[in-house]
C-alpha cells in the first residue's frame, strides 16, 4: 500500500514538474507587412481558455511584454503580445519611439489590421475558447487597445495601464462592445486633468461600461521594472512604482475574471 501510495505521489510531483508556460516567437502578416508576435500558454492542460492580446510601450514589441504575456499564461490564458510597428521593430531614443508610435496612430486603418492580425493568433490557436478575448496594452498600447473598443472590435474588454486618453474619433452610443478599464498614474504629467475629464464624459456619453483608476504618486510608465532606467538616461518623468505595479495588476486579474464568466 505504502509503495503504492509513494508512486502516486511522484506521479503527481513529476505532472506539476512537467506544467510549464510554453513561448513561441510567431512571425505573421497584415496588409504584406512582415509582424513578429509571441505567443505564451501553460501547456500542462489542453483545455480551451480565454484569449489576451498584450500591445506593447511605445518602445515597440520587446521582452517587457513578452514578460506580461507570460505573466498572463500563467494566470491560465493563451496570450498573444503582438507587434504594431512591423518588422519587430524596437526604438532605442524617444525620438524614435515618438516617430514609430505616430505613425500608427495617425493611420487608423494600419493600425486595425495590425491588431486584427494578432486576433487572428489567437481565434486561429487550437486552446483558445472563441468568444473569450481581451485585450490590454501599456503607455501607447494602452492607447491602442483604448481606440480598438471605439472602433466596436469584438473584445469583451480591454486594459490600459498609463495610457493616453485622447482620440480623433470619439466613442459613439452603442458602438463599443468592450469593457473598458483604464489604470492611470495620479502623478502622470503626460496626462492631464482635462483629458481624464474628456474621457470620462466621453465614455458616460457613450454609455461605455468602464471604470477609471487613479493610482496617487504613480507617474508615467509604473508597470515596469525599467522605467526608471530610460527616465534617468533621456530626463524623462518615468519612474516604476511597485505599490501601483501590484494593485493595478491585481485589478486586471478581477477585470479579466469578471468579463470570461
Amino acid at each position: 500500500m505504502r509503495t503504492l501510495f509513494v508512486l502516486l505521489l511522484s506521479l503527481a510531483i513529476s505532472t506539476v514538474v512537467q506544467a510549464k508556460v510554453v513561448g513561441k516567437e510567431v512571425t505573421y502578416k497584415a496588409d504584406g507587412v512582415e509582424l513578429k508576435g509571441y505567443l505564451a500558454y501553460d501547456n500542462s492542460s489542453k483545455a480551451k481558455r480565454p484569449g489576451v492580446l498584450v500591445v506593447h510601450e511605445w518602445w515597440g514589441h520587446n521582452d517587457y511584454a513578452r514578460k506580461r504575456a507570460r505573466m498572463l499564461a500563467k494566470l491560465g490564458y493563451i496570450a498573444f503580445a503582438l507587434d504594431m510597428y512591423g518588422e519587430g521593430k524596437q526604438a532605442a531614443h524617444p525620438q524614435d519611439a515618438g516617430k514609430f508610435a505616430g505613425e500608427v496612430r495617425k493611420n487608423l486603418p494600419m493600425a486595425t489590421a495590425r491588431f486584427k492580425a494578432a486576433m487572428d493568433q489567437l481565434q486561429n490557436h487550437p486552446l483558445f475558447d472563441k468568444g473569450k478575448m481581451a485585450a490590454i496594452g501599456y503607455c501607447f498600447g494602452g492607447a491602442v487597445v483604448l481606440e480598438m473598443a471605439r472602433s466596436g472590435m469584438e473584445l469583451q474588454g480591454v486594459a490600459s495601464f498609463h495610457g493616453s486618453l485622447g482620440t480623433a474619433q470619439p466613442a459613439e452610443t452603442g458602438k463599443v462592445k468592450a469593457k473598458v478599464l483604464v489604470m492611470n498614474g495620479g502623478a502622470d504629467p503626460f496626462v492631464k486633468e482635462e483629458e481624464i475629464a474628456a474621457f470620462k464624459t466621453e465614455m458616460s456619453q457613450a454609455g461605455v461600461d468602464f471604470n477609471f483608476i487613479s493610482y496617487p504618486g504613480a507617474k508615467h510608465s509604473f508597470t515596469n521594472p525599467g522605467a526608471n532606467k530610460f527616465g534617468k538616461k533621456f530626463k524623462l518623468p518615468l519612474e516604476y512604482n511597485k505599490q501601483a505595479d501590484k494593485k493595478s495588476w491585481r485589478e486586471l486579474q478581477a477585470f479579466l475574471k469578471k468579463i470570461f464568466n
